[in-house]
């Protein structure tokens, strides 16, 4: 990854200067807002709703009153008797006297008696003052075609109904019933002033619950807020604490692993900018001050030229190699393939002996099938080789192999190679994979290896780190070292190790 030093375009929006659209109003209040207007809806329809019932409610009861005061009218006509005389009634005034002595009015209820046009007695019940200043209300209710009906008063809705009765005579009456719905209806407005109030307070509760409620789920938000307002552009440590198991905590949780790429990206970016100011400012040094001190001189020009062209391949390579490492960063450095080992081997085998003037021994070759990135392994293993001829005379022996170690999902695929070098001293062992790393300088005897730049090795290792596998070095300081990689490999192991040359040994260490 690299870093843009491109200078910002003149021309371009300021991005500080764009107008946020939308509603400035906090996530907060907002959710509670909208909880609050579903509430306040939700009690407006239940109070409707309630009202509606109740309303109904009364003007069926009335209705039901009426009925009732009818049939039981009806049957006392029917089978009543005269008290005084034990005999049936022989008028209709009489009839109505007896039964209106009896009843009981409910409230807003009013019975009448009307013979001709005489009220029979008192009439029973609290008389509203719309029967009162007007007389003729019954009368013409008395007169209607409808059995019963409905009328709008002064005292509110009246809601009535007739009996008409005949003596033997033939003398007519009637029985009049009406009741009066204003006080149920004054008891329906009340319940409905009730239950609105302890809306009102419920609505008050909630949205003090909602608001609670709403920060502790928003918390988490905030908090990653916060952590990303922390975040400099050289610290990026910080993250966000990861409580539950619910959508939050895979916010968090994804916030989090963003930062750990962000931060990832940014330690490459940096170390690939460090490495290569650190290795590249001296070939520059020696390539400018060169330049400046170059005569006219044909033939130190010549020299002068030489050396600069060394310089700048060296500065090649070690961009390169720093590419390379860069690119190990990346999800895709290794793209793994189902191989033949024992072929892989070879083909390795073939293409080393052309590094270096050694005596090249393959020593033993595991069969069998690997899924591994071959190019990557290759490259390993030609650096590891590489890395043997800059530490090793000519003639020297350089023996290489590899192995299946293990079994089933624990099964590792082992490739090494051992030359008879100086070997690495114990100090140097556990820094020798690292980026610049070159060893003690009295242990280095080609001018390739005294020239490098120390990323071979760091290459290696990231291969191995690649394939989820590791790199290392066995070695006693003065008898050689062997280098290897340890790839997994799950997997049957099936070994067959071949002899291709008599007089080496196969023991490695």
């Amino acid at each position: 990854m690299t870093t843009d030093t491109t200078a910002p375009d003149s021309t371009a929006p300021d991005s500080t200067a764009v107008t946020r659209r939308g509603s400035s109003l906090p996530a907060r209040w907002k959710i509670t807002a909208w909880i609050m207007l579903t509430t306040l809806l939700l009690l407006v329809v239940v109070l409707v709703t309630a009202r509606n019932l109740l309303l109904r409610d009364v003007d069926v009861r009335a209705n039901d009153d009426i009925v009732q005061e009818a049939d039981e009218f009806r049957t006392f006509a029917a089978e009543g008797v005269d008290p005084t005389t034990t005999r049936p009634f022989v008028s209709v005034e009489r009839l109505l006297e007896v039964y209106l002595a009896r009843q009981s009015p409910s409230l807003g209820e009013v019975m009448i008696g009307v013979v001709g046009n005489d009220v029979v007695g008192q009439p029973r019940g609290d008389v509203p003052d719309a029967l009162m200043q007007d007389p003729g209300l019954v009368r013409s209710s008395i007169d209607s075609a409808q059995p019963a009906g409905v009328v709008e008063t002064v005292s509110g809705q009246m809601r009535w109904g007739r009996v008409d009765v005949d003596d033997v005579a033939g003398t007519g009456g009637t029985l009049f019933v009406a009741v009066f719905t204003k006080s149920g209806r004054d008891l329906v407005g009340r319940t409905m002033q009730t239950m609105a109030l302890v809306g009102i307070v419920g609505l008050s509760l909630t949205a003090g619950v909602a608001y609670l409620v709403a920060g502790r789920i928003l918390a988490p938000v905030r908090t990653v807020r916060t952590v990303a307002a922390e975040i400099g552009e050289t610290d990026l440590t910080a993250r966000v604490p990861v409580h539950g198991r619910d959508d939050i905590a895979d916010l968090a949780e994804t916030f989090n692993a963003m930062l750990d790429r962000l931060e990832s990206a940014y330690t490459t970016q940096r170390q690939f900018v460090d490495d290569a100011g650190h290795e590249l400012r001296t070939p520059i040094t020696i390539v400018r001050g060169h330049l400046e001190l170059m005569s006219d001189d044909p033939d130190e020009r010549r020299k002068t030229l030489a050396l600069v062209d060394s310089e700048l391949g060296r500065m090649g390579r070690i961009v390169s190699d720093l590419l390379m490492l860069a690119k190990a960063e990346q999800p895709d450095f290794v793209v793994r393939k189902t191989v033949d080992v024992a072929q892989l081997v070879l083909d390795i085998e073939s293409k080393v002996q052309t590094i270096g003037d050694r005596q090249w021994l393959l020593m033993e070759v595991a069969e069998g099938t690997c899924s591994l990135d071959a190019e990557r392994v290759t490259q390993a293993m030609v650096q590891m080789a590489a890395n043997a001829v800059g530490h090793t005379a000519v003639g020297s022996r350089i023996r290489l192999g590899s192995r299946f170690d293990g079994d089933g999902d624990g099964r590792v695929l082992s490739l090494w190679i051992t030359d008879d070098g100086p070997g690495v001293r114990p100090e140097d062992a556990p820094l020798i994979f690292e980026r610049f790393q070159r060893g003690s300088p009295a242990d280095r005897t080609t001018p390739q290896q005294r020239s490098g730049a120390g990323l071979g090795l760091a290459i290696v290792r990231a291969i191995a780190d690649a394939h989820g596998g590791s790199a290392w070095v066995r070695s006693v300081h003065g008898e050689g070292a062997t280098f290897g990689l340890d790839l997994p490999s799950p997997g049957h192991t099936v070994i067959t190790e071949q002899q291709y040359d008599d007089t080496a040994t196969k023991e490695i260490s």
